[in-house]
């Protein structure tokens, strides 16, 4: 059912076919004012023209929002996120999932600046994304309209979105005309592509979906090293140099791609039921994952750390299914956090050919006991004679069960 009684309304816009037709379409529908805002999350491109086709269609100068938020996505959102180790069904590194809610609450705070009282996204009636976005308006602001024009509208198909723009006199970029052969979505941390071409799952993507990185097979033929620093469990630098949150991940994005690092074909579940394919870039994600996990494995406590571990696919799904402003995921981030007092150190590693291979790792806060574990005489750090013990009372219940007839394990 429609919204009713709209005033003013803050758009997600893009500046491309969909959204620009959203555009268009909530002025002559609802004959509402429209104020559009476009987030820079790093996804590679130019956002003046965006700007440009916005004022085209009307829509005032003091209505247009075109904000840099690279630096606050890495470091609130992706890092948070990292800590934890985050991966979907145990591939998926979340990079759509993780950018929505910093959109959302972007554009809650400019419909509360401009006393807007709808917000409108240009995501379908079939995907996730339309969960995310409107979870997290509601979160931030439970009373907001939302307009989703994908479950009002009759424009059904490609075809009928131009159809519309060339009536409504609304610029088309000469590669949408027709159909395209794939959807992109693209932030700092990572290009996914789906639908078209890539819908049959048994069909190999062709090369021209891979954006964001090199064929692993044309990858150079010596191996790149080199070092990550870390403190608090977050990415502080490379190779000795101090970096901030978003200069870092667009650095490991540029080592990613040269070595041909973080390419996935995923067929995934998706939150509204359905299975969908898709493709996806992470170059820095995938190094930054590996690296994380290396300074980790010196510096947390086994038990926190298989603790971590167990918590991180429900946390994987929160985020996955939208629920970024939800006391759940505020709990165990908290949970997450507090685990990575003592992550610090530098973690070295070689990129070659699509593969990311940890060669060292140190932290002053190691954990790693050379004394204890050494082959070497130990000079009496570890009694080896303590071990029976340990292993007859781990043993106990079995050999218990064992008595009462219920050898190996039986029930």
């Amino acid at each position: 059912m429609r919204v009713k009684d709209v005033k003013k309304v803050v758009l997600a816009y893009s500046g491309g076919l969909d959204t620009s037709v959203i555009l268009k379409w909530l002025q002559t529908t609802y004959q509402c004012e429209v104020v559009t805002f476009t987030a820079d999350l790093g996804q590679g491109e130019e956002l003046g023209p965006a700007r440009d086709k916005a004022l085209l269609l009307g829509i005032k100068p003091e209505n247009i929002f075109v904000d840099d938020l690279r630096e606050t996505f890495v470091k609130d959102f992706v890092f948070p996120m990292f800590r934890a180790n985050t991966v979907y069904e145990g591939q998926y590194l979340l990079g759509t999932s993780i950018a929505r809610p910093l959109i959302a609450q972007r554009q809650i705070e400019i419909a509360e600046q401009v006393g807007a009282d709808a917000v409108s996204h240009g995501a379908t009636g079939k995907g996730n994304d339309q969960v995310r976005f409107e979870i997290g308006y509601y979160s931030l602001k439970p009373d907001v309209k939302i307009i989703a024009p994908w479950r009002e509208w009759d424009l059904t198909s490609r075809t009928r979105l131009i159809e519309f723009a060339e009536q409504n006199q609304i610029p088309i970029a000469k590669d949408k005309r027709g159909e395209a052969p794939f959807s992109v979505d693209a932030n700092m941390l990572h290009s996914s592509s789906e639908g078209k071409i890539l819908e049959e799952p048994w069909d190999a993507p062709d090369e021209m979906v891979w954006q964001r990185t090199i064929s692993p097979m044309d990858a150079p033929d010596v191996a790149t090293e080199i070092t990550v620093d870390f403190k608090n469990g977050d990415a502080v630098g490379i190779n000795g140099e101090a970096l901030s949150p978003a200069t870092l991940l667009t650095k490991l994005n540029e080592l990613g791609k040269a070595n041909g690092i973080g390419r996935l074909d995923l067929v995934e579940n998706r939150f509204v039921g359905m299975k969908s394919r898709g493709c996806y870039e992470t170059p820095g994600g995938t190094i930054l994952l590996q690296a994380h996990r290396a300074i980790e494995s010196i510096t947390l406590d086994r038990e926190a750390a298989h603790l971590k571990d167990s918590v991180m696919p429900r946390y994987a799904e929160v985020i996955y299914n939208g629920f970024w402003f939800s006391p759940e995921r505020r709990m165990l981030q908290a949970l997450i956090d507090a685990s990575q007092a003592s992550v610090e150190g530098t973690v070295r590693m070689k990129l070659y050919k699509g593969n990311v291979i940890v060669t060292g790792r140190k932290s002053p806060k190691s954990l790693y006991s050379m004394k204890h574990v050494t082959f070497d005489e130990d000079q009496g750090a570890y009694d080896q004679f303590d071990a029976q013990g340990f292993i007859k009372l781990n043993a106990l219940r079995l050999r218990l069960g064992a008595m009462a007839g219920r050898k190996g394990g039986m029930l």
